[in-house]
């Protein structure tokens, strides 16, 4: 019998590339798990395949919506699960931080109730995968290189959300024996990737000044964080590989991994970089005072040791070329008439 994946967060950056993922490197049925009127961007090139239930079908639900998940469970019983879903923005999440704690802690334990309460009932036993994040490391001290093993510091309401998200996921592992895994990705890029986000943000604008929306002037917050920036379509073979072992049972109930790429830039070298892919060479950059966080996680530098004994994997995708087609993507949507706003 097909294997299922649900996806939630399907009309994301990540999980839309991980629907593609799954079509088109695996056999598995996806099911893309989106609220009433989401946005459809990232989605599009799927809604022919969406029309035809070619493999893909979407269920709607909301995390905040015990009941929908509920019915989404006992109907589709998706034999993997990649909850991807969450209010992702660590900037905006100072301004609704309630929302923030809700969405990520609250839905990500609606979905892990659920399970428990259908593996209770008749021995349900998915493998679910729970994105977690890098950012729950929050200030870490500069030169240290984080493991699994580093401490905690919630640096922005969203960081503490996902600290809730993390300990969920290991909870009802360990707990219940629910064939959880637990990531905790850095700082992602690429196509698709959010405006709210800096080097997205960057790269927009950039594609928006080159076409004559806007002055040549970039704005910009905080450019002395040091990141390891990596393509989100490394991260998801990392996970699909990692639900491959889960079933297998050589993932412990509950585990977290880091995954992270391995080219670290400062933020002010980001901007180099995608300056240097553009056409206009007039372009100045600003320091704008409201894109500045309270707080915010100056280094990050991981070790990806631990899933690296897991699973056979390593970053494929050169930091340089997902800048490129971070800004190519920004390009090819201002083509299609898809201005974005400048935020």
């Amino acid at each position: 019998m097909k294997k299922t994946a649900l996806i939630t967060g399907f009309t994301g950056q990540v999980g839309s590339q991980m629907a593609d993922f799954l079509l088109e490197n695996t056999d598995y049925d996806v099911i893309g798990m989106m609220r009433w009127q989401e946005p459809m961007d990232n989605i599009y090139h799927l809604s022919d395949r969406i029309n035809k239930k070619d493999r893909i079908s979407i269920f709607y639900a909301d995390l905040n919506d015990y009941s929908s998940l509920q019915k989404l469970f006992e109907s589709q019983r998706p034999d993997a699960i990649f909850h991807l879903a969450a209010q992702s923005y660590p900037k905006t999440s100072f301004d609704i931080p309630i929302e923030t704690l809700q969405t990520n802690i609250i839905g990500t334990a609606n979905i892990l109730e659920n399970i428990r309460i259908l593996k209770a009932k008749d021995g349900y036993d998915p493998v679910v995968h729970i994105c977690s994040s890098s950012e729950v490391y929050g200030k870490a001290k500069a030169g240290v290189k984080l493991n699994e093993e580093t401490a905690f510091h919630g640096a922005s309401p969203y960081s503490i959300s996902k600290i809730g998200t993390d300990y969920l996921g290991r909870f009802y592992g360990e707990a219940y024996n629910i064939r959880t895994f637990v990531t905790r990705m850095g700082t992602h890029s690429g196509p698709r990737r959010s405006d709210v986000f800096f080097e997205s943000t960057v790269a927009k604008q950039i594609a928006l000044i080159e076409a004559g929306y806007q002055e040549p002037v970039i704005k910009v917050g905080n450019l002395s964080s040091v990141r390891t920036f990596q393509d989100a379509r490394d991260a998801i073979r990392a996970y699909y590989l990692l639900s491959l072992e889960s079933e297998k049972g050589k993932v412990p109930c509950g585990e977290a991994f880091n995954i992270a790429g391995e080219e670290a830039f400062k933020l002010s070298e980001v901007i180099d970089i995608l300056l240097g892919f553009s056409i206009r060479k007039d372009i100045k950059v600003e320091q704008d005072e409201q894109r500045l966080r309270p707080i915010d996680a100056d280094y990050q530098m991981f070790d990806n040791t631990k899933i690296k004994s897991f699973i056979n994997w390593k970053p494929e995708i050169a930091a340089r070329k997902m800048f490129e087609d971070l800004l190519n993507h920004w390009r090819d949507e201002i083509k299609k008439g898809r201005i974005p706003l400048n935020r």
